[in-house]
């Protein structure tokens, strides 16, 4: 039986999440702010990280269309012990990890940008 979206999104996230424990979570929401897909460790008000994300994905895009720097395709923002990185996922969705200070950026830019990709495709 083949798997319904949710379920190949709840995969997508899980796979990201077993390739780096450490990451705090992770969240596939609409570009109108509406989790579809979540994976924290903790009690973290989904609702509220999938609205904020959004809004961020959706400040990102205007600011690339004013400054005519292209598509916009991720943005961080950093605190004093982590970070958060939002992903476009196509026109529809948005990817949004959560990341402790000091993990390797390189790996997980990486794992997160294959997974914004696949998430998109499952979109």
């Amino acid at each position: 039986m083949t798997a319904s979206k949710q379920e190949k999104l709840d995969m997508a996230l899980a796979d990201l999440r077993r390739t780096f424990p450490a990451v705090r979570g992770a969240l596939v929401a609409t570009t109108d702010g509406l989790p579809i897909s979540q994976s924290f460790r903790d009690d973290t008000d989904a609702d509220h990280v999938a609205a904020m994300a959004a809004v961020a994905l959706g400040l990102g895009r205007r600011m690339n269309q004013t400054l005519k720097t292209g598509e916009l395709s991720e943005m961080s923002i950093s605190g004093g012990i982590g970070q958060v990185y939002i992903y476009a996922t196509g026109r529809r969705g948005v990817l949004a990890v959560v990341a402790p200070g000091g993990m390797n950026l390189g790996i997980l830019h990486k794992e997160a940008r294959d997974t914004a990709v696949r998430v998109a495709r499952i979109l």
